[in-house]
């Protein structure tokens, strides 16, 4: 085996697996299922394109570990603050900054306030009639509002860590949903709907993800506490690797006892995903999408698109990524 797959095979192993959000697979599914919650005159813009949706719903991850200011961007240690519902942390960013600054922001995470930044750059290009605009925020904002219903996405023991619990970040994430998604998930969710505040909304979300981060963390040790440890991790292919992970037995007794929560979570994204695409639409004047160029997007664009992908592979050979 080469030492670069050894190297990764170490590093995707059980207590050092990196701490994504949701993981690729369950990513690009929240962005396909989103496209299906649209009305008929949005239909038109996203079917065609619900691959480039799905694909590029993971680019925020892939930038994490090649800008340092997007890391913050995917999550809040809302703990930080006090206690729910933390009447001291304001939903204002200015009133926030002034308070705590911005540096201490930064560092605590952001997520609540940036998918209020994408959701108005969303709805700007719906007004300019951008169509690869439009896709690209499209795809990326589903992946913020994603994260916003991740639990350990507002704690700030989001891999365990201070429990000596590492790697339940991904086993709530992505072992469970990848061993139960396409096959237990019930997918019918229902309509996109008009969000009235769209920053209250978020907050919303990440409030319920804070309160229910306790569960996350207290029902995982107690597994443990019963469950046979020579049967907690296995070895398993993944991605043409065997690598060291929860088992599968385990994954799912986790998620039995947390009644199912991720899947709830997930049905939660996507609908939330498909009402922020909507609610910027109707806030842009509703324009006609059935009339907007089909060029694809610019040299630049594509250079970009492309600039990701080729570093973002880099770091996977060094090692310090997992999909």
């Amino acid at each position: 085996m080469a030492w670069s797959k050894i190297i990764l095979t170490i590093l995707c192993s059980g207590l050092t697996l990196p701490v994504f959000s949701w993981g690729f697979y369950v990513h690009r599914l929240i962005n396909r299922y989103a496209v299906f919650l649209l009305p008929p005159e949005m239909l038109v813009l996203y079917k065609p394109h619900i691959d480039f949706l799905s694909e590029h719903a993971v680019d925020p991850d892939k930038r994490r570990y090649i800008l340092p200011l997007e890391g913050a961007r995917h999550y809040i240690d809302i703990d930080r603050y006090g206690a729910a519902p933390y009447p001291l942390l304001p939903r204002d960013w200015k009133e926030a900054v002034a308070r705590y600054s911005e540096d201490t922001l930064q560092a605590y995470g952001i997520v609540p306030w940036w998918i209020e930044i994408m959701v108005r750059r969303l709805t700007a290009a719906f007004k300019e009639r951008n169509q690869a605009r439009i896709l690209k925020l499209s795809a990326e904002i589903g992946h913020y509002i994603s994260d916003a219903h991740v639990p350990l996405h507002a704690s700030s023991n989001h891999n365990g860590q201070l429990t000596n619990q590492q790697g339940i970040h991904g086993l709530w994430e992505s072992r469970g949903p990848e061993l139960l998604a396409e096959k237990e998930w019930d997918f019918l969710v229902g309509k996109a709907d008009y969000i009235k505040n769209t920053s209250q909304y978020a907050w919303s979300r990440v409030l319920e993800s804070a309160t229910a981060a306790d569960s996350v963390l207290t029902l995982e040790r107690k597994l443990t506490d019963r469950f046979p440890a020579d049967q907690k991790y296995a070895f398993e292919n993944r991605n043409g690797m065997i690598i060291k992970q929860y088992s599968s037995r385990y994954a799912i007794m986790y998620d039995q006892a947390l009644n199912n929560m991720a899947e709830r979570r997930f049905r939660q994204s996507v609908y939330a995903t498909a009402s922020y695409w909507y609610t910027a639409w109707v806030n842009a004047g509703q324009p006609d999408l059935s009339t907007l160029s089909l060029a694809g997007f610019s040299d630049a664009e594509t250079k970009e698109f492309e600039e990701l992908n080729t570093l973002w592979s880099q770091e996977r050979i060094k090692g310090r990524s997992c999909d």
